[in-house]
């Protein structure tokens, strides 16, 4: 792929886009799943800090990608570091734009967390 997405030369943009769902999908099969958004970012082949606005991007992707797949909303596991352990709005902005409807948000979270790590745990031979 030859271009820029989000100012990264399209080739690096997918190739972090790859190895964020590869890391989640790991996170996802561990006894405590969540990782904090600094923490995905110190892992991934392009720089990017824990509140650029490119780091939503890449995560809508990936989960849209994941729920339209049926595997559910796999960045539910990207959390805050410090504070209660969820995801941004972004999340849930996200989820609401891939059509799911929802008032309680906490709700609405454990739901996808749960969906994500039973998915991952169930089938451990996928990637």
């Amino acid at each position: 792929m030859v271009g820029l997405i989000h100012g990264f030369a399209a080739s690096d943009w997918i190739r972090a886009r790859d190895t964020a769902r590869a890391i989640l999908i790991k996170q996802a099969r561990r006894p405590n799943p969540f990782i904090a958004y600094s923490d995905l970012v110190a892992q991934l082949p392009i720089a990017l800090e824990a509140h650029d606005p490119r780091l939503s991007a890449l995560l809508d992707e990936i989960s849209t990608s994941e729920y339209e797949q049926g595997r559910g909303f796999l960045t539910a596991l990207v959390v805050h570091k410090n504070g209660s352990v969820i995801p941004g709005p972004g999340f849930f902005e996200m989820a609401r734009k891939n059509g799911r409807e929802f008032d309680d948000s906490d709700r609405f979270f454990i739901e996808a967390y749960t969906e994500v790590t039973n998915y991952w745990k169930a089938n451990r031979q996928e990637t």
